[in-house]
């Protein structure tokens, strides 16, 4: 199929990574993504900040989820904080994957950034990966004074697989009594395991992420095959028949994207569940598209993403 891509992203298709993923093929992919993250443009912050590896609490009778924290090294008062959820399909990336995007939203905003290094499918299928995300969550909101946080300001986002946890992890903390949570930004999130909309019957062959893509991703995940019965909402997002009392959000999609549809459709259910939404679409646009950081669409994306963060969190401008 021929797809009206953007014309400042075409020249570079030939050089983003063909990701093709199978059983026999994780392993290469998962080190074609390290790579990438290696060759991408470093950021070098205008101010200090302060990046430290540990390792929190993990879930009952899990081990600890190592994490990274970002923090600006003169901040004089509690600042906002994020817990950010790094993509690849539930089975790829690390600390590394969103390292400079990260450095430069803390640079950016001034606020605290804890990243989360979840387990991993198939190893480690749905519940672990969210559950360490949860985990991670409780960890900050628990050492929000030592972190430098206000915890009145504290918000979830992830990108892709990152953007479904995110939504995940903002269901856990409504049901389960947990963390206050402000806000959640879901960029072109992974959500629906159903695989039923039709821009994911549509796009078996776009760039990066497509639909025989999007099925390896939720098999591996869900440890089953996508869109069976019982499948639980805190895996599936889409699933959830109940978004009242969620946090303000914006949820961002991409064009020629299969994870498009239920992206948008996610959004229309917070919205007619009361919740403040904002969702934003971008033309020409395909899964991963914003790697490409010199286009103008991908440059729109991110000042999209600093001011609903601005606004979500509360910074003054």
């Amino acid at each position: 199929m021929t797809y009206a891509i953007d014309p400042e992203l075409l020249p570079w298709l030939d050089m983003l990574p063909a990701v093709t993923l199978t059983d026999d093929g994780l392993p290469a992919a998962r080190a074609s993504m390290a790579q990438l993250a290696e060759v991408l443009p470093a950021y070098e912050p205008a101010q200090p900040i302060d990046v430290r590896d540990t390792a929190v609490p993990g879930p009952s009778d899990a081990p600890d989820v190592p994490v990274r924290v970002y923090a600006p090294a003169n901040r004089t008062a509690p600042a906002p904080g994020l817990l950010y959820i790094h993509g690849g399909g539930f089975i790829m990336g690390d600390l590394d994957t969103f390292d400079a995007h990260l450095l430069r939203l803390v640079d950016e905003l001034g606020i605290v950034i804890v990243s989360v290094d979840y387990r991993l499918a198939p190893e480690h299928p749905f519940p672990a990966p969210v559950e360490d995300c949860y985990a991670a969550l409780n960890w900050v909101a628990a050492k929000a004074d030592e972190l430098g946080i206000d915890p009145a300001r504290l918000g979830v986002a992830g990108e892709s697989a990152g953007g479904g946890l995110a939504a995940a992890v903002a269901l856990l903390a409504r049901d389960r009594g947990g963390p206050a949570l402000c806000f959640q930004y879901l960029g072109i999130p992974e959500l629906d395991d159903r695989l039923d909309t039709p821009s994911m019957r549509a796009y078996t062959d776009t760039p990066i992420w497509n639909r025989p893509n999007a099925v390896f991703s939720w098999t591996s995940y869900l440890g089953a095959e996508p869109g069976g019965d019982g499948v639980s909402p805190y895996a599936a997002p889409s699933r959830a028949t109940d978004l009242a009392g969620l946090p303000p959000a914006l949820v961002t999609t991409c064009q020629f994207d299969p994870l498009r549809d239920e992206g948008i459709d996610y959004a229309q259910r917070l919205a007619h569940a009361g919740v403040p939404v904002d969702l934003r679409h971008y033309p020409g646009t395909f899964h991963g598209s914003s790697m490409v950081e010199a286009a103008a669409v991908s440059r729109r994306m991110f000042a999209d993403e600093l001011d609903a963060l601005r606004r979500g969190l509360g910074i003054a401008d």
